[in-house]
């Protein structure tokens, strides 16, 4: 797992204040990313499964992604990231994951775009921010985005929440982008100043394209799109607004 696919998770988990039972999609922990892999510390003192389809540490239930064993809306929470890209079937395993996902219940996605070619089953597939939005398109409420160049982004991220819309998940959108946004910020401040000197001169001698991949490395962009009910319909007005770090967008789409 990726720090920055951590600390959006993490953003997810604070300010939409996701509610147990969790399940994790793809859960199984990569040897030496134990620490950056494990997601249950998030959610502290909460029921947490952890799936996959190969038994493992950090996996409780072997599951299928295409073909999952679980009943209706047993989740409140399903988590599934940097996985679709190993699934042949990502749009099954979408609408399973949506299958199993309890009225206002969260289901929280990422993807790699412009990353390498990685193992396990295989490597199948990179989407798009349309193609996650058109994923989620049966849920009432969406938040589809990406880092890096806009035109082509390294990761997509996209949240999505069955009706009922919860209050909490409308008060929350403008926090997770803001606190995600400001964990990058962080994230970007901790790279050693050697990394930061020697990326910054060997852009020099790159593409116009690498450069602007690097300057751009931490940029974010999201859109919202809500279905919520009438009495909450004000709460959304606040979305476009608030403490963004320089490099974060929301838009609002009603």
């Amino acid at each position: 797992m990726r720090e920055h696919v951590r600390a959006f998770v993490a953003a997810a988990a604070e300010a939409l204040d996701l509610q147990a039972p969790i399940y994790e999609f793809g859960s199984y922990l990569v040897e030496g990313q134990n620490d950056l892999g494990d997601l249950r510390p998030l959610f502290a003192g909460k029921r947490y499964v952890g799936c996959d389809m190969r038994a493992g540490p950090g996996v409780d239930r072997i599951e299928n992604l295409e073909s999952l064993s679980l009943p209706d809306g047993i989740a409140q929470t399903v988590i599934c990231v940097d996985t679709l890209e190993h699934v042949f079937d990502v749009r099954r395993a979408v609408d399973e994951m949506l299958r199993v996902l309890a009225p206002g219940g969260v289901i929280v996605l990422s993807v790699p775009m412009d990353f390498r070619i990685h193992a396990y089953p295989d490597d199948y597939w990179r989407l798009t921010p349309s193609c996650l939005e058109r994923l989620l398109a049966p849920v009432s409420a969406r938040i589809v985005g990406s880092q890096g160049v806009e035109s082509y982004p390294h990761t997509v991220f996209a949240v999505g929440c069955k009706a009922p819309v919860p209050a909490r998940v409308v008060h929350g959108v403008g926090h997770l982008v803001e606190r995600f946004q400001a964990s990058l910020h962080d994230l970007s401040g901790r790279l050693p100043w050697s990394t930061q000197l020697r990326r910054h001169l060997l852009c020099w001698l790159r593409s116009k394209g690498e450069r602007r991949r690097w300057r751009e490395m931490f940029a974010t962009r999201f859109v919202v799109q809500m279905q919520i009910d009438r009495r909450l319909e004000h709460e959304s007005l606040d979305l476009s607004h608030g403490g963004l770090v320089s490099g974060g967008r929301l838009d609002l789409q009603q």
